[in-house]
C-alpha cells in the first residue's frame, strides 16, 4: 500500500496534498547544514567500505533531517535498503518477504516519530504546518510518502556517488585545475545518470509525436539519453565539468521535476568529498566494480580485488 500512495508516482488529487505539505519542507533545507552532517555521519558511522558509504550516508542524513535520532539511523538505512527490493521485478521471493517486513517496522518508526510533538524536527515541523493549512489528514499516505523519500534517496544516491568516483577512476584529472567535487557531480548526474529511465502510464488516449496511446499503456522516458541529446547538451559525451547551462533531465522536469534536486547534489558532494579525504583521488583506480542488476538504474557496486574483470 505504500507504493500506490507515493505522490512522485500519480498526479491524481489524492496525491496532490502529500505534494503540497512535503516539497515545500525539501525545498526549505538549507543545504549547507549538509557538509557537517555527512561528516558527523562518516566519523560515527561504521562505513569503511565505499559501497557501505554509498548506500548508508546518503539515507541516514534524511533520516536525520527527518527527525530520527542519531541511534535509529543506522536501522532505518538497512530497512530502507531491504524496502526497495520491493520496487524491482528482479527481486526474489525472499527479497520481497524482506521488503515486507521492512515496510512494517519503518511505517512503525514514522508512526512514533509523528507522535512525538514534543520532538519534531524543523523538516517535520515544516510538513505538519503544511497539513494543517490544507486540512490534510491523511497519516498513513503521509507515513508511505516519508518512505518515500527514503526509497528514492537509497540507490539513486548511491548511484551517483559511485558513478562519480568512476568518472574519477576514468579520468584521474577532473579534479585537477581548482574544479570542485560540486561541480564534478552535477555533470555525473548528466553524463552518466543513475537513473536511466522512469516510465509514465497513460490514463486516457492521448496521441505524442503521431503515436496513438491507449489507457493503460505505458510509455518508457529515457532520461540518460535525453541527458545526451546535443540540442540541450552542446558536446553531450564529454564529461566537462564547467559546463555552462547545463541540463540535466535525471530529476525529471516540469510538473514532475525532483524537488530535492539540491539536496540531493549536495549530499552526493559531501559524500564524494569525505570519502576523498579519506582515500585519495589517485586511490579510487584501485577499485573494480560490477553493476547492480537493475531495469532503470545504473548504481555500481565497488571490490577492490584487481584481478576480478569489472
Amino acid at each position: 500500500m505504500i507504493f500506490a500512495r507515493l505522490m512522485r508516482m500519480n498526479e491524481g488529487p489524492q496525491h496532490m496534498c502529500p505534494r503540497m505539505a512535503i516539497e515545500p519542507a525539501l525545498v526549505a533545507v538549507e543545504t549547507e547544514r549538509i557538509a557537517g552532517l555527512v561528516a558527523r555521519l562518516v566519523e560515527t558511522l561504521p562505513v569503511e567500505h565505499l559501497d557501505e558509504l554509498m548506500f548508508t550516508v546518503p539515507v541516514c542524513v534524511i533520516a536525520a533531517l527527518i527527525g530520527f535520532p542519531p541511534s535509529h539511523l543506522q536501522d532505518v538505512a538497512r530497512l530502507t535498503r531491504d524496502f526497495v527490493a520491493c520496487l524491482s521485478p528482479l527481486s526474489d521471493d525472499i527479497q520481497l518477504d524482506s521488503a515486507h517486513g521492512a515496510a512494517t517496522r519503518l511505517r512503525q518508526l514514522f508512526s512514533a516519530l509523528l507522535s512525538d510533538a514534543n520532538d519534531s524536527s524543523r523538516f517535520l515541523s515544516h510538513v505538519q504546518s503544511a497539513c494543517a493549512a490544507t486540512a490534510w489528514r491523511d497519516r498513513e499516505a503521509l507515513i508511505a510518502n516519508l518512505i518515500g523519500l527514503l526509497s528514492q534517496t537509497c540507490e539513486a544516491s548511491a548511484g551517483l556517488i559511485g558513478n562519480s568516483l568512476v568518472a574519477l577512476h576514468r579520468e584521474p584529472g577532473l579534479l585537477e585545475g581548482g574544479q570542485q567535487v560540486a561541480d564534478l557531480v552535477a555533470e555525473v548526474a548528466r553524463y552518466d545518470s543513475p537513473v536511466q529511465n522512469t516510465r509514465r502510464f497513460v490514463t486516457q488516449q492521448c496521441n505524442i509525436e503521431g503515436n496513438v496511446l491507449a489507457p493503460g499503456d505505458t510509455v518508457l522516458l529515457l532520461l540518460a539519453s535525453a541527458n545526451r541529446d546535443p540540442g540541450a547538451n552542446p558536446e553531450p559525451d564529454r564529461c566537462l565539468l564547467e559546463r555552462t547551462q547545463r541540463r540535466t533531465f535525471s530529476f525529471g522536469a516540469g510538473r514532475h521535476q525532483c524537488p530535492g534536486q539540491s539536496l540531493a547534489l549536495a549530499i552526493a558532494a559531501e559524500a564524494v568529498s569525505a570519502w576523498l579525504r579519506r582515500q585519495p583521488a589517485a586511490s579510487v583506480g584501485a577499485f573494480r566494480w560490477r553493476y547492480l542488476p537493475s531495469l532503470n538504474g545504473r548504481i555500481p557496486r565497488f571490490h577492490g580485488d584487481r584481478d576480478t574483470q569489472r
